[in-house]
């Protein structure tokens, strides 16, 4: 089967799928400092990783919340993220993005600005 609903009314492409399964395997240093706060509803609310939305691959998703929170590092450019966030805001969801460095050497202010969003 070509494609596959993963976020309700968002077909997703088989290969894109592969690529999010290839990416939740090999996360990053700071993607999986991240993930070991959001995981198992730490803060109240279900995230899922490596989440395909119209075409892109979110670092962290909530759907309950239309929430998309990025770790930001060498392979995220401005040019390339404005686009993206300007799709992925069209169609109502909120983006937070944290580099890489804040994500390492401060997490507690990273999820304090998570929580406030929740």
């Amino acid at each position: 089967m070509p494609w596959r609903y993963i976020v309700k009314g968002q077909p997703v492409q088989s290969v894109k799928k592969e690529i999010a399964r290839n990416l939740r395997q090999e996360m990053t240093q700071e993607e999986d400092i991240l993930w070991q706060e959001l995981r198992d509803n730490k803060l109240g609310v279900k995230f899922r990783r490596q989440q395909v939305i119209s075409g892109f691959i979110a670092d962290f998703y909530c759907h309950k919340l239309g929430l998309i929170v990025e770790a930001d590092g060498a392979h995220h450019t401005s040019e390339n993220d404005c686009e993206r966030d300007a799709i992925l805001i069209s169609n109502k969801l909120h983006i937070l993005r944290f580099p890489n460095e804040q994500i390492r050497n401060d997490i507690e202010y990273v999820l304090a600005e998570i929580r406030k969003y929740i």
